[in-house]
């Protein structure tokens, strides 16, 4: 197996863990109280199950490898925004606060990676 097939392997089992254990099977339950302040108590729980079906849906769409440039721009947009709204608005409920940002920002750049540099040798 190449290292970009493993990397790609790694980076579908980020969405998944964070989809379906975090998010759907509400493992951790941070997240539906991240959800609940930025988007509000009403809905929250089911606003969170939803989120966490479409992070399996990304995790699904990164191994089909079905228009991977795309796929990786959406990736890399929704993990810039999603880490840019927790930093500002619930900073406190973050698992490592503000450093947050710094591990976004690496996941952002091995998104990168696999699909615009190794992708090309």
């Amino acid at each position: 197996m190449n290292l970009r097939i493993l990397l790609r392997y790694f980076i579908a089992f980020v969405w998944l863990a964070n989809g379906l254990f975090c998010k759907v099977l509400n493992l951790v339950p941070r997240h539906q109280e991240i959800v609940s302040v930025i988007l509000g108590d009403a809905y929250a729980s089911e606003l969170t199950f939803l989120i966490g079906l479409s992070e399996v849906a990304m995790a699904i769409w990164i191994i089909w490898g079905f228009r991977s440039r795309l796929n990786a721009i959406v990736q890399i947009a929704l993990v810039a925004v999603m880490n840019t709204l927790e930093a500002i608005l619930v900073p406190e409920l973050l698992l490592w606060g503000r450093m947050n940002a710094l591990f976004a920002l690496m996941f952002i750049g091995l998104v990168y990676y696999v699909e615009f540099v190794l992708k090309k040798k």
